[in-house]
């Protein structure tokens, strides 16, 4: 099972962006999903970082690995390996 979301729409809003992030992430762990993929979109890169540092800093060691597209440079995934 694979999870999207896109964050276009709640770029600006810092409490929605991170619940929504919250949201996805613990659904992605409840489901046992094997990628979540993150669209920050292209922009400057600010959100792009405060995705990964969010990431980094709540799911840090639950996610197996984190791969920014390099065809796409606005995505993000997030891989995870279930025993």
């Amino acid at each position: 099972m694979e999870l999207k979301i896109d964050l276009h729409d709640i770029y600006s809003d810092g409490k929605a962006l991170d619940n929504s992030l919250r949201i996805v992430m613990e659904k992605a762990i409840s489901l046992k999903a094997r990628k979540v993929e993150i669209i920050p979109g292209k922009g400057s890169g600010a959100l792009k970082k405060n995705v990964l540092r969010f990431l980094e800093k709540n799911y840090k060691g639950i996610y197996h690995r984190i791969e920014k597209d390099d065809k796409n440079w606005g995505r993000i995934f997030v891989h995870f390996r279930w025993a």
